[in-house]
């Protein structure tokens, strides 16, 4: 594989700043920057992450009104 010399680093820059324009190459680095720190804070707290489990389910109305309905007719 072969290696990235100071030449080729140079001409990389020069295409950017061709492309993206001086003033914006900043704004690029930062926000790359940004995206990588994000990434990594991402992928070391993915385990610590807990799913909450949902409440269980109460004692609906329905319930009732069929045991009543039950012990009336019971009667």
């Amino acid at each position: 594989m072969p290696q990235v010399g100071i030449s080729e680093l140079i001409v990389i820059l020069l295409i950017l700043i061709v492309v993206f324009g001086a003033t914006r190459l900043p704004q690029l680095g930062e926000s790359m920057g940004r995206t990588i720190r994000n990434f990594k804070r991402g992928m070391d707290t993915d385990e610590s992450i807990k799913i909450a489990e949902p409440p269980p389910p109460a004692a609906s109305n329905v319930d009732k009104i069929d045991e009543a309905e039950v012990l009336d007719r019971k009667s």
